[in-house]
């Protein structure tokens, strides 16, 4: 990692934003997944700067020097704020594109499917919360029916199921927000399927490109690996095609 790489810190609305590399025309807005934080984003920006791009970065609700915040990761707070940051960014930078991560990619697709970005970079999005949310209850042994009457259940293994983030995540499917799009996909992702990546890929006119034996968090030597080639190569079609 090299230390010496410009950084600036600032907030957006009370938002903190890590933004990474000499000033540029472009940046990726960098929106992590559950348990992540902006710091992230450090490997990827000098792979960015190399190709004169920014990084913005920002913590989400409950994470980062967020965490202790009361309410955590639910999307009706983290979705206004991505929509503030979004339109931050938008003004500071002439060409804005989308990394994200998980639960990330899901909250920035709900945000930028309107506006107009120069690409998106996915690594292990979920594409369907709404069905993720239906097979935890399908372990657990709950039916919608209980769910609505009782609205928040514990189950036996510590999650939590919510009918009401149950009834967001069926009124907010993960939309197409933008052209070219980069999915980087586990075999073995529990909770995002590749039928449904390849589903989704075929509508939005996304690559998608699978590791073999890896995870839905991209964590070890091996897979971080991986990941660094993927953004290499995603990023160079995303200047040609852009």
């Amino acid at each position: 990692m090299d230390a010496r790489m410009r950084e600036e810190r600032l907030e957006i609305g009370g938002i903190p934003v890590l933004i990474r590399g000499e000033a540029a025309e472009k940046a990726f807005l960098m929106i992590h997944g559950q348990g992540g934080c902006k710091e992230e984003c450090r490997n990827f920006s000098e792979l960015a700067a190399s190709r004169s791009w920014q990084t913005a970065a920002l913590d989400l609700p409950g994470h980062g020097e967020r965490r202790g915040e009361r309410g955590g990761l639910v999307p009706w707070n983290a979705v206004p704020e991505l929509e503030r940051v979004t339109r931050w960014a938008r003004g500071r930078w002439a060409s804005v594109a989308l990394r994200a991560v998980s639960i990330g990619a899901w909250l920035g697709m709900l945000v930028c499917a309107g506006e107009k970005l120069s690409g998106a970079l996915f690594i292990s999005p979920l594409l369907d919360m709404a069905g993720l949310i239906r097979r935890m209850m399908q372990r657990a042994g709950v039916s919608e029916e209980r769910l609505r009457r009782e609205r928040i259940i514990r189950t036996a293994t510590g999650e939590e199921l919510s009918w009401p983030y149950y009834e967001y995540a069926r009124c907010h499917p993960a939309r197409v927000c933008c052209r070219p799009c980069e999915i980087l996909h586990a075999e073995r992702d529990a909770l995002t399927d590749l039928a449904t990546v390849e589903k989704f890929a075929a509508a939005s006119g996304g690559r998608v490109t699978v590791m073999e034996k890896g995870e839905h968090w991209f964590h070890t030597p091996e897979q971080t690996a991986f990941m660094h080639r993927w953004e290499e190569r995603a990023l160079a079609r995303l200047e040609v095609l852009s």
